[in-house]
């Protein structure tokens, strides 16, 4: 549950960066943070479906 918050906070402080940054940098963290995101999620959905 920390983790979440960490990670909503982090993309609170990435959407604000995100005004400031060039489209193909917005880009390049979006895809960046959306890959990291599901490779987190697969690994949850293993961990839980072994226990």
């Amino acid at each position: 549950m920390l983790f979440v918050v960490a990670a909503l906070l982090l993309l609170g402080v990435a959407m604000g960066s995100v005004a400031h940054l060039p489209l193909p940098a917005t880009l390049v963290a979006a895809v960046a943070i959306g890959a990291w995101l599901a490779v987190f999620a697969v690994r949850e959905r293993r961990t839980r479906h072994h226990h």
